[in-house]
């Protein structure tokens, strides 16, 4: 008997470069928007432990996530670029859908693709780390999954670099 499943779709990575511009498209005074991209893609949250943050989390370059889903405790890295003064502002006060719409509009103000979402941005974080060079097992426990084949579908994230590895092979 042949199981009924969906079919596992290659996650949507921002890039740096995008990263970069949207950023640059949030304003200054939209500063509790950029602290949660920053740390959605700086660390690989989930926008649900963006927005559990607290101050109290960050030891150190590090920062501890609590109840994060299924459960699953870890640290992550702080994000590059953060500063001391973010930590005043957490908690943010907002919700998953206002950051998951405000990240659709920023998105869309900096020409970036229909099909990213706030997700891409921990897909991001994941995707630059195998880029990287890290072992997958790093990035599996970074991002918190149980099992490696959940990690593993970043392997297949950027189909353009096999296939330049394959070029540069043969």
């Amino acid at each position: 008997m042949v199981k009924n499943t969906k079919p596992r779709r290659i996650p949507k990575a921002i890039r740096p470069e995008e990263f970069k511009t949207l950023i640059q498209n949030v304003p200054t005074s939209d500063y509790k928007t950029r602290i949660a991209f920053l740390l959605a893609y700086g660390s690989g949250l989930r926008v649900s432990e963006v927005l559990r943050c607290q101050k109290e989390h960050f030891k150190g370059s590090r920062l501890f996530v609590l109840q994060s889903k299924y459960g699953v405790e870890r640290y992550v890295p702080e994000p590059k670029g953060w500063k001391a003064f973010f930590l005043d502002e957490l908690p943010l006060k907002t919700t998953a859908r206002t950051l998951e719409r405000k990240f659709k509009w920023y998105a869309k103000k900096s020409n970036l693709p229909d099909h990213y979402t706030f997700h891409s941005l921990r897909h991001g974080f994941a995707t630059r780390l195998l880029e990287a060079g890290a072992p997958i097992s790093h990035v599996q426990v970074l991002l918190g999954h149980s099992n490696l084949s959940t990690t593993s579908i970043y392997t297949k994230a950027n189909p353009s670099d096999a296939i330049k590895s394959y070029e540069d092979l043969f």
